[in-house]
């Protein structure tokens, strides 16, 4: 059965009241995902929180919903509509690895190759490349400092932070707000014990996204993100893309196609011009079943 079958089907006698759900993964970093446009259903922040605790739910770092788009979504072409909710019940406005996912849901519901999603961060181009794979255009990568948001005015190029080997970031957004930091060793760094003073610093009135790179040759990251609102996740999407056009940005790198090693696997990365890029990785199905 295909998934978006699955999602559309009809809620089987005795789970009344419950609605189909899939849990994919994109390199590691995995989603709830419910199909608002057949099974609409009430989200209230106790039961995002619930379906995400690996305990006490499915077990997820973000819930994300499938919806018709909006009026402006349909005028720019949107097949449908993405909406993103973290572990704490809060709306984000971005997520790469969740786009891939929903993406090849609906790339295999409506046949197509290629679509356009609309989702909090803007309109996104998404397409097929391969039969587990999909691509997706973000940005822009955007660095001023009312528009990450700053809570000051301040060199985003140069933040003025430290913790630990944290030093020197850059603070950038693509839909949601990153700040990243390069280091000699990313073994070496306790992203548990370092990172949240960064998250949480009142410079970032919305919070932030730390992503910690090393550059292993001009072509070639590791990067390691640490997620609002408290989550060493496994990969990162967005963190992936922002950290290539940084580390391009410092001279780290000398070309458009940058490959990022995640804990999760890799991701490829090519940067366009006007501060976009096109992030390409793998997807998985993880499991079926009612909440």
């Amino acid at each position: 059965m295909l998934l978006p079958d699955y999602l559309a089907q009809a809620v089987p006698p005795g789970l009344e009241g419950l609605k189909p759900f899939v849990k994919m993964h994109g390199l590691r970093n995995h989603f709830v995902i419910f199909d608002q446009r057949v099974h609409p259903r009430a989200l209230p922040v106790a039961d995002i929180v619930r379906l995400c605790d690996v305990e006490a739910g499915v077990g997820a770092e973000q819930v994300l919903t499938i919806e018709a788009p909006t009026p402006a979504g349909m005028a720019g072409g949107s097949y449908a509509r993405m909406r993103i909710f973290n572990i704490d019940g809060r709306e984000a406005g971005a997520c790469g690895n969740a786009t891939r996912c929903v993406a090849y849901i609906l790339l295999e519901e409506s046949g197509r190759d290629e679509l356009v999603l609309e989702t909090g961060g803007g309109l996104l181009a998404c397409r097929r490349a391969g039969s587990m794979a999909v691509a997706v255009t973000l940005g822009p990568i955007v660095m001023g400092w009312e528009q990450i948001p700053l809570a000051r005015e301040a060199d985003t190029t140069r933040l003025p932070l430290t913790s630990g080997p944290l030093r020197d970031g850059l603070a950038l957004n693509i839909g949601n707000p990153h700040a990243v930091f390069f280091v000699e060793d990313l073994d070496a760094v306790d992203a548990r014990a370092v990172a949240p003073a960064i998250q949480n610093d009142p410079l970032f009135p919305e919070g932030v996204n730390v992503g910690m790179a090393e550059v292993v040759d001009s072509a070639t990251l590791r990067l390691k993100v640490w997620e609002r609102p408290g989550i060493l996740t496994q990969a990162c999407g967005t963190g992936a893309c922002v950290a290539a056009y940084a580390a391009r940005l410092r001279g780290l790198i000398d070309g458009d196609h940058v490959a990022i090693h995640l804990p999760g696997g890799t991701l490829s990365i090519e940067l366009l011009p006007e501060g976009y890029a096109i992030m390409t990785g793998p997807v998985a199905i993880c499991c079926l079943g009612y909440a």
